[in-house]
């Protein structure tokens, strides 16, 4: 499989390294937009690039058939509309906010939690994200997606960062060097405390969890999710 990166920071750097352990070439590296980049080669793109950038790459790659494995976060206000040009161009794409299949699983265990929790008004829920200094949205995209599967799955009606109303979820967000990514829900009432947490320790299972998307992504058309590739 030749892949084109599209973003090539610390992310980029690992998915490098374990697209060629798992035997694949990358044939382009992009640090931010991809004005002028040739893309006639590549069989995926794969895009961990900043925010103002995103929507042009991915949307790029659709005019030229080229199939688009997204982990940017910060740009989903525009998400639809990448959602429709991904249709009339009959391109395949993945978005997620998190690859790693251990979030994915946790994904799974916080709609289930929610489900059962929405029965018990005596417990508060909130959300706590930390990741390393570099990262440049808060709160995390895996933090939002999180906050929405409990909106779904509830009576709230909506997050907010660090302060929050009765009927909304408080998300607080911390900067630490050297943190790939941590985030904690509580369920907390004046008795006790309910809480599931996924600890990241290494990039490597969001880089390869990307990459298992691309190759699955191989021939189709359409919009997907992490669920359609690991089968949840």
């Amino acid at each position: 499989m030749k892949i084109a990166l599209l973003g090539y920071g610390k992310m980029g750097k690992t998915i490098e390294r374990l697209a060629v352990e798992r035997g694949h070439e990358i044939i382009l590296k992009v640090d931010n937009d991809i004005d002028n980049a040739d893309l006639s080669q590549a069989d995926v793109a794969i895009d961990f690039s900043v925010p103002d950038a995103a929507f042009k790459n991915i949307t790029a790659c659709f005019k030229k058939q080229v199939p688009v494995v997204s982990g940017t976060t910060g740009w989903l206000k525009r998400y639809d509309e990448a959602v429709e040009i991904c249709k009339e161009q009959e391109a395949a794409f993945i978005y997620a906010s998190n690859y790693s299949l251990g979030v994915n699983l946790f994904f799974e265990l916080n709609r289930n939690l929610a489900k059962l929790m929405q029965r018990f008004s005596e417990y508060n829920v909130a959300i706590e994200e930390v990741h390393h200094t570099q990262k440049l949205d808060a709160p995390s995209g895996t933090a939002i997606t999180l906050a929405e599967q409990i909106i779904e799955n509830s009576d709230k009606t909506g997050w907010q960062l660090d302060s929050a109303l009765q009927n909304e979820i408080p998300v607080t967000a911390k900067r630490i060097e050297n943190v790939p990514g941590t985030h904690t829900i509580s369920y907390n009432s004046e008795v006790d405390t309910i809480k599931i947490e996924h600890v990241a320790h290494s990039r490597d299972g969001f880089a390869l969890g990307a990459i298992i998307a691309a190759e699955w992504l191989q021939h189709k058309k359409g919009v997907f999710s992490m669920k359609d590739v690991l089968g949840l």
